[in-house]
């Protein structure tokens, strides 16, 4: 069973929970969406929080997405994305620190994507939780084809890239610098700060996150990861599998 995902989560536990936090400005149009935490409908964001957020929001409203995450459900990124999608009025993606696996999901999402300065954009390939018999494994793989597929199609059409290089790129787990999401075209522009930037920039750049699961991640990235949280009784495996294969199943609709 692969546990990188789990790793992801655990690693994790120990920083404090960000709560999902909608600002709208009172003289304004415009309504902020803080993403700083793990997109994971038990321990992190979840479209349940975020779409029933968004869909009360006016069609006149411009929408900030403030991104600093390492990523999480693929599944939940992918229906947080969907919200995103149907909102009417006017998006705008935020990466303050990290948009990493499906992170990145969300933030392609916007119609405007605008990345800090020292951000980070990673892709890679789907991870899930599979146990069973080879013809079990086999299902799995190919689930897991169609995931990729969808995700590298998410990116040709923002990027205008090959889709033989964006999953070349997704192979090689690859992390992207600012001005290299510039360049090939995931982020439309470097962010510009204020003199004295907000609250939610100040908690992005100061929020750390242990990266270890994954197997490329940047050294300036890795150090000096939060300690890892007490050791806690071991996960309930078969509930983790079938919690996953539910969400797999979804994609035998497509």
């Amino acid at each position: 069973m692969n546990r990188k995902y789990l790793q992801l989560m655990r690693d994790n536990a120990g920083n404090e929970r960000q709560p999902l936090n909608l600002v709208r400005a009172e003289d304004s149009t415009d309504a902020t969406l803080y993403i700083y935490d793990v997109i994971d409908a038990w321990w992190g964001v979840s479209a349940a929080q975020v779409a029933p957020a968004i869909a009360a929001l006016d069609p006149s409203t411009t929408l900030h997405l403030r991104i600093n995450s390492p990523g999480g459900d693929v599944f939940e990124g992918r229906a947080i994305r969907t919200a995103i999608q149907q909102f009417r009025g006017k998006t705008i993606a935020h990466i303050d620190g990290l948009a990493a696996s499906a992170a990145t999901t969300i933030a392609d999402a916007a119609d405007e994507i605008e990345i800090a300065e020292g951000g980070f954009y990673m892709i890679h390939n789907g991870w899930t939780f599979a146990m069973g018999n080879k013809h079990e494994m086999r299902k799995n793989a190919e689930l897991l084809d169609k995931v990729d597929a969808a995700i590298v199609a998410d990116y040709a059409r923002r990027t205008g890239l090959d889709v033989k290089q964006l999953a070349d790129w997704m192979d090689a787990e690859t992390w992207f610098s600012a001005d290299e999401s510039i360049e090939h075209g995931f982020a439309n522009r470097l962010a510009t700060l204020p003199d004295k930037a907000g609250d939610g920039a100040n908690n992005a750049s100061s929020r750390k996150w242990n990266l270890t699961a994954f197997d490329r991640t940047p050294k300036a990235l890795l150090e000096a990861p939060p300690p890892k949280p007490d050791p806690e009784p071991e996960p309930d495996y078969a509930a983790f599998r079938a919690h996953a294969e539910r969400r797999l199943r979804l994609l035998q609709i497509a």
